[in-house]
């Protein structure tokens, strides 16, 4: 019982943080392979540069190629940029449906119906995503994904 205790001891060594030069380089790194990737695609279906390097990265993250401690840091910056990351696509996603009009109150509804939309795809595709990965990870990587 001893020796399984020092094994989950072992098993669980803390890393410090790479540095941040060496985070920002993985992250340069995996976008700019994302951007050779992406005209790949047809022009039927296009997948943006941004979207292929979540993949990448995750399927390099899953496979330990690059490890948790060696991003973290980076990661967790950029997610606490997101909502100011998303303003300018939201904006662009309403001009393009020309929401910004002068129809008076008509504007209005028609913004908030916009934002409402989009906020349920938004949830709808991340919780499919997600749970396609954790399939993915249940059967092919043989890991548990429940939540503790």
């Amino acid at each position: 019982m001893a020796s399984n205790q020092q094994a989950a001891k072992t098993s669980e060594v803390e890393h410090e943080p790479a540095p941040i030069l060496q985070q920002m380089g993985i992250f340069a790194c995996v976008l700019f392979v994302s951007s050779l990737i992406s005209p790949l695609f047809p022009k039927s279906f296009p997948v943006p540069t941004p979207v292929i390097g979540l993949v990448l990265m995750y399927v390099l993250l899953a496979s330990h190629i690059i490890k948790l401690y060696q991003v973290e840091k980076m990661a967790d910056f950029l997610i606490s940029l997101i909502a100011f990351l998303f303003v300018p696509s939201g904006i662009q996603m309403a001009n393009s449906l020309n929401v910004f009009t002068d129809d008076g109150a008509f504007t209005g509804v028609m913004l908030i119906v916009t934002i409402i939309l989009a906020t349920i795809i938004l949830l709808v595709v991340i919780a499919y995503t997600t749970a396609g990965f954790m399939a993915i990870s249940r059967h092919v990587f043989h890991k548990s994904t429940d939540i503790q």
